[in-house]
């Protein structure tokens, strides 16, 4: 049952998966929010968890950086692992005057320049879109706990570091942030026939150029963390 980047095996990974990128933010979360959290996974460092969140059972996988990262590891959650739902649970730049750090935005649908789409030969443009019923619940669970978040675009980006203006002409496009995962999941679920969801924690500040500490990005995104598990 297990693959070359995941040595679980069958029914170890419960049928609804939080996804951040970070190995260590996965295993922040795992240990902080889960009971009976287990390792059971950790090829490559992308630490997987399972345990539980008040009678639920769920687990905790690290997506490493990009669409070919994200893309691995969400596939064969889908294909290999029985997973229904993904919720990524990230940081992300804002790029909107609207947003400011700590901020959070549910990815309605994610723009890219990544190629990851073309494998699958569509004779048109694909949209890469969030489920509809995951981010309802998102919406509602933060309008009920006096949450503050935007719903909207982001950017997914194939590279890190662009040229001056490049977001610019996003932003105009009314995009919100820039992230670099959500493109290939939310492909990846419609492709499997499967829910996701990508909810961004504002860590930078592409217009002012205020960020958070490397410690703050592991930590500093309770509330984000907490709607994700509470809609898994």
């Amino acid at each position: 049952m297990s693959t070359i980047h995941n040595k679980a095996e069958k029914g170890q990974i419960a049928e609804a998966v939080l996804m951040p990128g970070d190995p260590k933010r996965a295993e922040y979360i795992a240990r902080t929010y889960l009971e009976d959290a287990v390792l059971v996974n950790d090829v490559r460092c992308a630490y997987c968890f399972t345990g539980s969140y008040k009678g639920k059972r769920i687990s905790v996988m690290a997506s490493g950086m990009g669409s070919g990262s994200m893309g691995i590891y969400s596939h064969e959650l889908f294909h290999d692992y029985g997973v229904e739902r993904i919720i990524r649970v990230g940081s992300a730049g804002g790029i909107s005057p609207g947003l400011k750090l700590n901020d959070i935005v549910i990815a309605s649908a994610s723009c890219t320049d990544s190629g990851y789409i073309t494998h699958f030969g569509l004779p048109g443009t694909f949209a890469p879109a969030a489920d509809f019923s995951l981010m309802r619940k998102a919406a509602e669970h933060m309008e009920a706990n006096g949450i503050s978040y935007q719903a909207g675009l982001v950017f997914s980006g194939a590279a890190f570091h662009y040229p001056d203006g490049f977001f610019g002409k996003w932003a105009a496009m009314g995009v919100l942030a820039v992230e670099m995962e959500s493109a290939a999941l939310y492909i990846n679920a419609a492709e499997a026939g499967k829910k996701a969801l990508c909810l961004c924690t504002i860590s930078d500040n592409l217009l002012d150029g205020g960020k958070f500490s490397p410690d703050e990005r592991e930590t500093a995104f309770g509330r984000m963390i907490t709607t994700a598990l509470e809609i898994a």
